[in-house]
């Protein structure tokens, strides 16, 4: 993925979190949602049309799963359309950037990149919980996994990518903040998840939405 590119997403992932969370104005955060789909959009597109092996192209095709949720996540926030329909395209993803995920470690032999999609088909599993499901009582849970992975995931690594270090960063590393990842959510479930809650299966659709990843 651009270095550049990762690096934006993981300014619009802040973004979403803190609109999960309920710290930002939706309509705000959609228009720079836009941005960040346009410029995702984009740039897989340039890829593309340079590239010059199958590999080129599959490397830049998982970008566009970024660039069509952001334009996707814009558009509704700022029409009001109910937000289903993110969470069942999410579970769509999820699934694509699992296989993504696969493909580099086995494939590629490109362990910290694999984890990196990974984590975000575990984000966009559970967008697809909230919003498609309505399981409202776990929104808190999926703000903060947002802003967790918009650093851990986007921020950090974009820039080791500009710097051209992230080839340097080992496995173990990108494990080890999984794990610390793994454990801060776990607290916010246990400090912000009902013990006993209903879930509305058509609650997801009224929510205020923020996805990636």
């Amino acid at each position: 993925m651009s270095s550049v590119g990762l690096l934006f997403v993981g300014a619009v992932l802040f973004m979403n979190g803190l609109l999960f969370l309920g710290k930002a104005d939706a309509k705000g955060v959609a228009v720079f949602n836009l941005f960040v789909g346009g410029l995702q959009t984009a740039i897989p597109f340039y890829l593309i049309a340079t590239a010059h092996t199958a590999n080129d192209i599959l490397g830049a095709a998982g970008i566009f799963l970024f660039g069509f949720t952001y334009l996707y996540v814009g558009i509704v926030n700022l029409t009001g359309f109910k937000a289903d329909g993110i969470g069942w395209y999410s579970l769509w993803v999820a699934v694509l950037a699992a296989a993504f995920g696969l493909t580099n470690i086995l494939r590629f032999h490109d362990a910290p990149t694999g984890l990196l999609w990974l984590q975000w088909a575990v984000l966009w599993g559970l967008f697809w919980v909230v919003l498609a499901l309505g399981v409202e009582r776990l929104t808190a849970v999926a703000g903060w996994l947002t802003l967790i992975l918009s650093l851990t995931t986007c921020t950090i690594p974009g820039f080791l990518l500009l710097l051209g270090d992230w080839g340097k960063v080992p496995t173990w590393a990108v494990i080890a903040a999984i794990v610390a990842t793994a454990g801060a959510v776990v607290l916010v479930a246990i400090r912000t998840v009902p013990a006993h809650s209903q879930t509305d299966p058509g609650a997801g659709g009224d929510l205020r939405v923020a996805v990636p990843n």
